[in-house]
């Protein structure tokens, strides 16, 4: 039997690849360090990815084929006001459950999550080939983890995997991220009945904007692939500009909206221009996207209206 074991399963990924392992046949045991969960799973574990005695007696325990570790600091913004913090938690925490696998003498396919961040600045869509050079403290922690994976999967064997993620989004993102915040505002807005003015940081950005649910379907893909020795680039390959979003997101409301910077919402580094060359995981393993971005925009504007 397959048994997937999701670490962050608190956070915003953690339901849908849940869900995507579900539908596969796998039993899913989840783990997060929050106490709220949904009783549809074969196992909860609360548990501190940077407690290593909690993750490895967690690993002990589920005996999982599959581990996925959605766990970390997410946010670019974010990682400079907190650069230590994200090390901690996007590389030594995802170490505690590297050793804790090869402690335990497991056979298990794991999965690490890298980042888009992690590439030098381009004008071009990033290939797997691109130039590794972070700018930002974020990017710099899954630089280190993909380097991690890299010394602990020749050392021991282990069937480690790495993916570098483009941006993705969905119904249930924390709306400090942009497509939410912006969705969030501009239902309030139109919930008002009167005019409003939105907040917004530097619009000078091209991006490449997945749907979450297109995300964990290629993260099974490649779990469950056999060379975890290939990194994978996971993105739409299709590249959108911030005011592309922001006039779409404007234009479903029925009110007058003005725009304005918030010099809060500037980060200090900014890539203008980050898009994926998904080629290698569309040619090696057939996944491709179905879902679009600007369709993903409205699901999540909906969502807010209707939240009460």
């Amino acid at each position: 039997m397959k048994k997937a074991l999701i670490f962050g399963m608190g956070g915003f990924v953690g339901k849908y690849m849940a869900d995507e392992l579900m539908q596969s046949g796998y039993e899913v045991y989840a783990c997060s360090r929050f106490d709220k969960h949904d009783n549809v799973y074969d196992g909860w574990y609360n548990c501190d990815l940077n407690n290593s005695e909690q993750v490895k007696n967690v690993i002990a325990e589920v005996g999982p084929t599959h581990i996925i570790n959605l766990a970390g600091q997410s946010n670019v913004g974010i990682s400079w006001r907190i650069p230590k913090l994200t090390i901690e938690t996007n590389v030594c925490g995802a170490i505690n459950i590297i050793e804790a696998v090869h402690e335990c003498d497991l056979d298990s396919s794991i999965l690490m999550i890298g980042s888009s961040e992690e590439y030098d600045a381009s004008d071009k869509a990033l290939s797997e080939n691109s130039k590794i050079n972070a700018s930002n403290p974020y990017g710099i922690s899954k630089m280190m983890l993909g380097l991690f994976c890299e010394i602990y999967r020749k050392r021991y064997g282990l069937k480690l995997h790495y993916v570098r993620t483009f941006n993705h989004t969905g119904i249930g993102q924390n709306d400090n991220f942009v497509i939410p915040s912006w969705c969030k505002q501009v239902a309030s807005i139109t919930k008002s009945g009167k005019p409003g003015c939105m907040y917004v940081g530097n619009l000078d950005i091209v991006r490449d904007f997945s749907n979450v649910k297109d995300i964990v379907r290629a993260y099974r893909m490649i779990i469950e692939s056999k060379d975890c020795s290939i990194t994978y680039n996971v993105g739409s390959g299709n590249q959108v500009s911030l005011k592309e979003i922001l006039n779409h997101v404007v234009s479903l409301s029925d009110q007058q909206i003005s725009v304005q910077i918030d010099s809060k919402l500037l980060r200090p580094i900014e890539n203008p221009y980050i898009c994926c060359d998904s080629s290698l995981i569309r040619d090696r393993l057939g996944w491709k996207p179905q879902y679009n971005i600007f369709e993903t925009v409205e699901e999540i504007y909906q969502y807010y209206m209707n939240k009460h």
